[in-house]
């Protein structure tokens, strides 16, 4: 369904921010190093790169709705390993870079979250960190394990925190999940609940990539393999929280874009053709995504097109048509088309 909407260009085409432009100098440039980064590994995925930036600097979560073999473990070991922790040791403790969870119907909570083990020698109780203590972790097939273990992710997404024995511990404060799930494959799958689905801002949906970008893709098997994108320049932690930071501080939204984002869910939950519309908390979840674009696209100020292109994808999956209803992104494009215009006739008329 997502496919309808008009694909995205590269961020690293955008030119940099103005000099002195809010402080955001930075955080571009933070954007643009990950962005390339990602892109020497996994080629023909511009658009789908973009998106998962976005969530990364507005603290959100992705949901990729893919084929196997279509580059998503390639794409989130990529982004951690493009990340590096600075901090001394004894700061970091078991925070790794990247984690990948296989999920499994026989997995158990602790297998994701980490257990309490008795060590015979010292006579007490030590915690085994699990996988979600990982700066990005990969929840490959999410919905094919029990609903008791995608509870256990729930609290990790929504809290950064888990809870083992009665004794909650926090996660790292750059926590990001991507998750995957096959369209096609329901054979012996847990639909992922309302809740669940929720938590992530995303849901993207992969397609095949264009015949160039799979010749190149053979091309620089190699390469990619040899040498990968170690040459290029990576990024920090601490450079991530810092334009997380500066994002949300210095990217104007104006007062209407609060107008429209009320309205647009107001005229969804009205529609005949929704069952269920968007939460008010999608909307929360919206502003820093639409800061976040405003960046990586080199501005400081949120318009009319990071509305067009961020809102579907954060509606799409929280909607609930129902029977014989058009596709989402239709009906989401009906409402949504007053309100931009709203948008773009304010900014004429600013001019």
């Amino acid at each position: 369904m997502m496919d309808a909407l008009e694909p995205m260009t590269p961020p690293a085409s955008e030119p940099p921010p103005a000099a002195g432009s809010h402080g955001l100098e930075e955080s571009w440039d933070v954007s643009r190093r990950l962005f390339d980064r990602i892109r020497e590994v996994v080629r023909g995925r511009d658009e789908v790169i973009e998106l998962v930036l976005i969530a990364l600097f507005s603290d959100g979560h992705v949901l990729l709705e893919d084929f196997p073999g279509s580059g998503k473990t390639t794409l989130a070991k990529a982004l951690g390993e493009a990340i590096e922790d600075q901090r001394p040791p004894e700061q970091r403790g078991a925070i790794e870079a990247f984690r990948r969870i296989q999920f499994t119907p026989d997995l158990l909570p602790s297998d994701v979250t980490g257990t309490t083990v008795f060590e015979p020698k010292t006579g007490s109780f030590s915690f085994h960190p699990g996988p979600v203590f990982a700066h990005v972790v990969l929840a490959d097939e999410i919905n094919r394990t029990s609903p008791k273990v995608q509870s256990a992710m729930l609290e990790a997404m929504a809290e950064k925190q888990v809870t083992v024995d009665n004794h909650t511990r926090p996660l790292d404060a750059l926590f990001f999940v991507i998750a995957t799930q096959n369209p096609l494959d329901l054979a012996g799958t847990y639909p992922l609940p309302v809740a669940q689905l929720d938590r992530f801002l995303f849901k993207i949906r992969m397609t095949h990539i264009d015949r160039a970008a799979e010749l190149d893709v053979l091309a620089t098997v190699k390469t990619r393999r040899d040498v990968g994108a170690k040459h290029l320049r990576g990024v920090t932690r601490d450079e991530i929280l810092r334009a997380r930071r500066a994002i949300e501080d210095r990217v104007r939204v104006d007062p209407i874009i609060h107008e429209v984002l009320v309205d647009a869910a107001r005229a969804l939950r009205e529609d005949r053709r929704v069952l269920q519309g968007v939460s008010t908390r999608s909307l929360v979840l919206a502003l820093p995504a639409l800061q976040a674009r405003a960046m990586i696209r080199g501005r400081d100020f949120v318009n009319a097109e990071d509305l067009e292109v961020i809102l579907p994808r954060v509606f799409l999956h929280r909607l609930e048509l129902g029977a014989g209803a058009d596709e989402g992104d239709r009906v989401i494009a009906a409402a949504l088309k007053p309100a931009i215009e709203r948008v773009a006739r304010a900014t004429l008329t600013r001019v």
